[in-house]
Order: C-alpha cells, then structure tokens, then sequence
C-alpha cells in the first residue's frame, strides 16, 4: 500500500534539490553539495515508499533489501529519468508477480452419516454425555437429555448416569441417581421373581437334574444376574456377587445343556472375569465348535490371548473376520489387526 506522507516528502526533497541550483547559483560548490544531499534524501524516501510493491515479489527479507537499495541507488544515479524508471519498474513487477499463497492444510471431505446410529425408531445420541458434562448448559436442558435416557438401552446410559452422579446440580444429579436405582429394582424385582419359580421348581421337581421349570429359571438368573453387570448397573462388591451367581446358575445349566453354544459363551465370559483364562478359553473354543458365528465369540477370545501377550494368534483370529458385516464398534479393531 502507498505510503502517501513518504510519496509526498520524496516529491518535497526531490523539489528542494533542484530549487537549491536555483538559489545557490548552479556554479557554486555549495549548491552542488545542497543539491545531492537532497537529491539523495528524495531517492532513498522514494525506495522506502516503493517497498510495499516489491515485497510480494520478494522471496526472502534480504531479496527485498537488495530491491530496495537498487531502487534507491539508481534514482539518485539517474535524476528524474532513474525515479520515473524505478516507479514505472515497481508497478511492472508487481503487475506481473502476484504472491503464490501456499495451502498448508488440505481440505477433508464430511465423513459420511453412519446409519448404525440408528436404533429402532430412535437416534442415538452421539454427543449425550458431552452435552451431559458441559457446565454451560443449562440445567433443565440437561435434564431433559438425562429423562431421554429412560429410552436408551442399559448398557449405553448407565455410564453416562454414573458420570451425572458427581455433578454439581442437585437436581441433576437426584435424577441420576433415581434412574440408576429404577433399572437396578427392575432387574432385583425379575431375579427375586425367577428365585421363587426356582425354589418352587426344586421342590415339586427336584434338583438332580433339575426339572423343565427349574432349568428354564436357571437360565433365566443367569441372564438376569449377568444383565445387573452388563448394564454397569453393580459396582464394586455387588458386581463380584452378580458374576458369581450368574456362574452358578450358569454352570447348573450346562451340566444338562453341555451343548447349548449360547450358554459355552456366557460360561467362558464370566470365567474371563473371574481371571479363569483357561476355563474361559476352553468355553470360547467349544462355542466356535459348537456353531456359534466367530462375530459373537472371536472377539472376546482375541482379548483374552490379547491379555495374555499371544499377539500372533489375537491376528490369526481377528483376520478371519470379515470387516465389511462386523459392528461398526469392531470394524476399526478387524482392520488394525488385519493390516501388514
């Protein structure tokens, strides 16, 4: 941009110089002397005015020095025709070189709309526990989100209420608290239902082997005990009970449905999370062989060779996976593993 005030003192200066011939008679040594330092002091404003322009042209800070000292030079070597050259050369330059913008980010095209998201006739709520967790957000709009929760399945809001447990609305955290305590009562009112059919089954039926009812109330606490810690609705204490009955029923009901492949996988989870990695891989195996999909129970068996530090066999498994009909949870997990 042009410096008008630079411009202007250049004209100022080059003027004066040619007005001091004028005044000191152009024979006298004192009008010389008069006449180049003013002529000078209009060059050098003249390149300072001028700097601007060549300063795209320029490819580094000493390049445009260089342009501006040569400009400076050659007006005060060359009077008038050297400072109509250097203007009539800046407007050229700059004319000609436009500055070269360099793009240092690439653009990334949207990534595509995953329709897992999709659950039913509702929307998972993606970013539930991010707009849970903002203090910015007012609270009766994060209750509204925490009520929407009632229609989220366990195993997606019990997490996102333990983390509203530590917030600092009362309310909220109230609500929080009165949720997880609904799922929990609905699981405890199904379990104690299921024990007293179990009991009333053991005495009309017997026990060894257990009769069709007992057997079906078996399994049922099994499901119902592995539910409270699948939801993450136990902690602590009551989590280690809740896995430890799930086992217990579960084991009753293998020794009369030893091939009920849905009942192996059950059986090799809750071994796993006792920390029984022989048990549980041999339960793991034998519901692959007995026809179980690998997508069921290949994953579970990946993490616990993945815990034991058999990384070869967790890629020899996880590449017998087809990626493309995987969750999209588990897709990510198949490529990294599958990868050279």
């Amino acid at each position: 941009m042009l410096n008008l005030k630079l411009a202007l003192s250049a004209l100022a200066a080059e003027t004066a110089s040619w007005s001091s011939l004028w005044l000191l008679h152009s024979e006298s040594d004192a009008a010389l002397l008069g006449y180049l330092a003013a002529h000078g002091l209009a060059s050098a404003l003249l390149a300072l005015c001028l700097s601007p322009f060549v300063a795209n042209s320029a490819e580094s800070a000493r390049q445009r020095l260089g342009l501006v000292v040569l400009m400076a030079l050659f007006s005060y070597a060359v009077p008038v025709a050297g400072i109509l050259g250097s203007i009539l050369a800046t407007v050229a330059l700059h004319s000609r070189r436009t500055p070269q913008v360099s793009h240092r980010f690439r653009a990334l095209p949207l990534p595509d709309f995953d329709p897992h998201q999709h659950a039913g006739t509702s929307r998972r709520q993606v970013g539930l526990q991010s707009f849970l967790a903002n203090a910015a957000v007012p609270v009766p709009s994060r209750m509204r989100a925490l009520v929407a929760l009632g229609n989220v399945p366990g195993r997606v809001a019990s997490p996102m209420l333990r983390t509203a447990l530590s917030d600092s609305s009362e309310d909220l955290r109230l609500l929080a608290y009165s949720m997880l305590d609904g799922k929990e009562r609905e699981i405890s009112r199904a379990i104690h239902q299921e024990l007293e059919a179990f009991e009333h089954a053991r005495h009309t039926e017997g026990d060894e082997p257990l009769g069709p009812r007992g057997l079906q109330a078996a399994c049922a606490l099994s499901d119902l005990y592995f539910e409270l810690v699948y939801q993450g609705v136990a902690q602590g204490d009551v989590r280690d009970h809740a896995i430890g009955q799930s086992l217990r029923y579960c084991v009753m009901a293998l020794a009369q449905k030893p091939d009920n492949a849905p009942l192996q996988l059950r059986h090799g989870r809750l071994l796993h999370m006792t920390g029984a990695a022989d048990g549980a891989r041999a339960s793991y195996e034998k519901a692959l062989a007995l026809g179980l999909p690998p997508v069921r129970v290949v994953p579970y068996l990946a993490e616990l060779l993945f815990e034991r530090r058999e990384f070869a066999q967790v890629q020899a498994l996880m590449r017998t996976l087809p990626a493309q009909h995987a969750l999209p949870r588990l897709r990510p997990s198949i490529l990294y593993w599958s990868a050279e």
